[in-house]
């Protein structure tokens, strides 16, 4: 095989950061690619060189093999890294690249071909006697056969898209009558994301455990596996918390499930790292799911219990060396749990959420680990997944592993876009998990609507952001101030200085009132008739984001950010809120909406708008369907009404909160006329 002193790693965020970094410290030269979106992104400053490649979507972009190519003609790149996603599976990439004389690292094209594609993948495995979930995966791809060979599975069943992964292009049907529409939406969301909208159907295993063994080959047919990884809490079929070893694993069942992987990897010559997934229900049977010829999001659980680095093997098996290793070789020790780190919202049905980095603070610590691709000031753009960092807890057992990672997500900080933190934080919490049961059915079981909301900030929280805001106020006059003593903050010759200081959340008011003690300490009181409460708080320490109080005599950390004047983020234990002063802001809220006025939930591009003016519409029924972060999202009416004006534009771009159309109330039966 060619040698290679120079790799080009052809994707974006924490895994071209993660790729670029074991690179360098073996002495590689990197070259990053970027679209216009992310100019200033970390990867882009963290490689040795950077090539612009186009516009922020995808498809004008990191989707587009000529212009990956072409950056690395440009560069003088040698080598090129996929990473997952956007081209890591695209056989025809994989061939282009050899093609052009560059060393691809990753497997042969031809295995990315079976492997990649659902339906091939599971003929070869029935072949290799690999066990699979009943189902169908023929060629001929008509409605009417689909719709047919539907009705011979058992309910409920699954619709997938062949080729691609994390969810997209997938439907679970619980009534044959939806089969159809099923079919329709996984087909148009698989050909959006991977080019292509041919299916399969498979019976749904009902509350399965997902587990995966990571196997890894060199050119010489030398093939081993890494143990596995239970992935089995998520959400819209895309992984939410992955650990290694699975809680449940015994040393038979990983014996089996390990050289059923070998098997499956073997069977197309497999080179490189890849994952291959199984399906394990609750009497230890278990179906191969797929396979993920690249390196998994997942990865550094199994790097953090076998001492491996997974992205310095890929790299060498791809310079041409045999692989060194030998199953025995293989040693599993202590325990890793990793959360993936969304810019969603949890109580928007984790809708996904784009807009700004006000504030991106990591944890550090024993046993932890971050992998992330966002710095403090960038923007995140509404053109990639939402998927932004990955933390992890590592122990010598499960539940130490489990406690550092919490640790970990309640000092990690990201101000300005909705996240999944305080989620990720209730999953770890929950009994079920600790206990080491959880199954793919984990979230719908566990969560409700309630259980997912935002809480809303305790009045100690309140406290504790006016006197923050209120010294930064000060802070800032100072610095404007010519010749006036620090000795005087604070100080009046007239009577006790009071400041007012007014957040809302929802319904919610805090009304306070903030009196200086002296020493750097406040009287906050609420000024709410209802109630009267008071503390006291400290300010002990100030400096950059972080503030150290004591409330009521109790000490706490405090992360801030105030990015203009009147709003201050502020976290607490995990706790985050965005405190918006009403006095300062002449007591401005929000517009209302909801209810008539249809509003656009995230960026994205409407593909599809289904009702006109003068149409009559019900409440669920779907009035347009909306691509954002490449999912797609049926945008339904809140009312029974009539549609009074549409603004929204099949084929146009939307932002958040843009109005899309405004649709009347009907007039209640029973009305006065």
């Amino acid at each position: 095989m060619k040698r290679f002193n120079s790799i080009l790693i052809a994707n974006r965020g924490e895994i071209a950061c993660r790729v670029i970094r074991t690179a360098k410290q073996l002495g590689y030269r990197t070259i990053a690619v970027y679209s216009d979106a992310d100019a200033a992104a970390p990867h882009v400053q963290l490689a040795d060189e950077a090539v612009g490649i186009g516009p922020g979507p995808v498809g004008e972009s990191y989707l587009l093999p000529e212009r990956i190519l072409e950056a690395a003609v440009h560069s003088g790149a040698e080598a090129i890294h996929p990473g997952y996603g956007f081209l890591s599976e695209n056989a025809a990439f994989a061939a282009a690249v050899e093609d052009a004389g560059l060393v691809f690292i990753g497997p042969s094209a031809e295995a990315i071909e079976v492997m990649g594609n659902k339906a091939e993948s599971k003929r070869r495995m029935i072949a290799a006697g690999v066990p699979c979930v009943p189902g169908y995966e023929g060629h001929d791809q008509g409605d009417k056969t689909l719709i047919a060979e539907g009705a011979k599975i058992p309910l409920p069943l699954m619709v997938k898209a062949a080729a691609g992964g994390g969810g997209r292009g997938m439907r679970l049907v619980d009534d044959q009558a939806d089969l159809g529409n099923a079919i329709k939406l996984a087909r148009a969301e698989a050909e959006s994301a991977f080019g292509s909208g041919e299916l399969i159907l498979e019976q749904a295993i009902i509350k399965p455990r997902h587990v995966e063994i990571q196997v890894f080959a060199d050119s010489f047919g030398n093939t081993v596996h890494l143990g596995e990884r239970d992935c089995s809490v998520q959400r819209r079929h895309q992984k939410v918390i992955e650990e290694a070893p699975c809680p449940i694993m015994t040393p038979e069942l990983r014996e089996q499930m390990g050289q059923s992987a070998i098997d499956a990897a073997k069977s197309v010559s497999y080179r490189g790292a890849g994952t291959v997934e199984f399906l394990l229900d609750n009497s230890g049977r278990f179906y191969f799911l797929e396979m993920n010829t690249r390196l998994q999001v997942e990865h550094p659980v199994t790097e953090l219990i076998t001492g491996l680095d997974l992205v310095a093997l890929q790299i060498a098996v791809a310079q041409g060396e045999a692989l060194g290793l030998e199953q025995a070789d293989i040693q599993l020790e202590g325990h890793a749990i990793e959360v993936r780190l969304y810019t969603e919202d949890p109580s928007q049905d984790f809708l996904p959420a784009s807009g700004p980095v006000e504030l991106w603070q990591p944890a550090t610590g024993v046993g932890v680990r971050i992998d992330s691709g966002i710095c403090t000031g960038q923007g995140i753009s509404p053109f990639y997944d939402p998927m932004v960092a990955k933390v992890i807890g590592y122990g010598p057992t499960r539940e130490v592993a489990r406690l550092r990672l919490i640790a970990a997500l309640r000092e990690t900080v990201l101000f300005g876009t909705p996240n999944n933190i305080r989620f990720l934080i209730q999953c770890l919490e929950n009994q079920q998990f600790i206990d080491g049961f959880s199954t793919t059915a984990f979230i719908a079981e566990e969560f409700s609507e309630a259980d997912l909301g935002n809480p809303l900030p305790q009045f100690a929280d309140a406290a504790v952001a006016a006197v923050l805001e209120l010294r930064l106020e000060h802070n800032q006059l100072f610095e404007r101030a010519l010749g006036v003593s620090h000795n005087l903050k604070d100080w009046t010759s007239a009577s006790p200085l009071v400041s007012r200081k007014q957040y809302q959340f929802d319904q919610l008011i805090h009304d306070l009132s903030v009196s200086p003690q002296g020493d750097g300490s406040y009287l906050v009181s609420s000024m709410d008739t209802g109630e009267s409460r008071s503390l006291v708080v400290t300010l002990s320490g100030l400096k950059d984001t972080r503030a150290e109080l004591l409330v009521d005599g109790k000490a706490i950390t405090a992360t801030y950010s105030s990015p203009v004047k009147g709003q201050l983020y502020c976290s607490i234990q995990g706790r985050s809120a965005l405190f918006k002063d009403l006095i300062i802001l002449d007591g401005l809220v929000d517009e209302a909406v909801g209810g008539g006025r249809v509003i656009a939930p995230m960026h994205g591009l409407l593909l599809d708008v289904l009702v006109a003016p003068g149409d009559q519409v019900v409440a669920g029924q779907v009035l347009a369907v909306l691509e954002a972060m490449k999912m797609h999202y049926e945008i339904s009416a809140e009312i029974d009404g009539t549609v009074m004006d549409v603004s929204a534009v099949t084929g146009n771009q939307v932002a958040t909160d843009d109005l899309l159309m405004e649709i009347a109330a009907l007039e209640s039966e029973d009305s006065e006329s």
